[in-house]
Formats: structure tokens, C-alpha cells, sequence
């Protein structure tokens, strides 16, 4: 069980914007701030795999943050100036929490 207390790690939250350049063409990787928040950050596991003959470490994440029904999953967390990208959004149970399960692909 996570208390209030227990949210010690400081993350931003990402979201895609709509940008363009100066000709109009819209910009595939533009991101802007949307939230920063205090979270309970956990790395409970990591996997290597070699795609495309080129070695490709995953690390999994999860975040507990509190209470939040703006966040879902087109969105990225940025965590000691790394970008994991948020692939579920769970709700929990009792309306403290919301947990997010995030993927960094190295």
C-alpha cells in the first residue's frame, strides 16, 4: 500500500502537440509539458532483445501518482531525463492513486 508520503520521485508528464515548422508540415516528435507531478516510480523489471541485428534493451516502469483522470496513453513521462513512454493508464479502486505503465526502449 502507497501512502502520500511515499511519493518521492519528481516526473514530468508529456503530451503530443499539434505543431508545425515555418512551411506548415507537422512535426512528428514535438512534445510539451503537461503535468509535473510527485510519484512512487518503480523499475520491476528489464529486458534485452536484438532487433533488426542491433541489441535493444527495454526497461519497464511503473509510476503511482495521485488521483488524475487527464493522463492516458498517447502521453510520455519524463523521469531523471529519461522518456518513458505511458502504454496503460489504471485506475485505482479507491480514487487515491492512478498507476501508469510505462516502456523505455533503449
Amino acid at each position: 500500500m502507497t501512502t502520500i508520503g511515499q511519493l518521492r520521485d519528481r516526473i514530468k508528464i508529456q503530451r503530443r502537440t499539434g505543431g508545425a515548422n515555418e512551411v506548415g508540415e507537422p512535426l512528428s516528435e514535438a512534445w510539451e509539458d503537461f503535468a509535473n507531478l510527485w510519484a512512487y516510480v518503480r523499475h520491476p523489471s528489464g529486458v534485452e532483445s536484438i532487433r533488426s541485428g542491433a541489441d535493444t534493451s527495454v526497461v519497464k516502469a511503473s509510476a503511482r501518482i495521485r488521483w488524475r483522470t487527464d493522463v492516458n496513453a498517447g502521453m510520455r513521462m519524463v523521469h531523471l531525463g529519461q522518456n518513458y513512454d505511458i502504454e496503460a493508464v489504471l485506475p485505482g479502486l479507491d480514487r487515491k492513486f492512478t498507476d501508469l505503465s510505462c516502456k523505455l526502449v533503449v
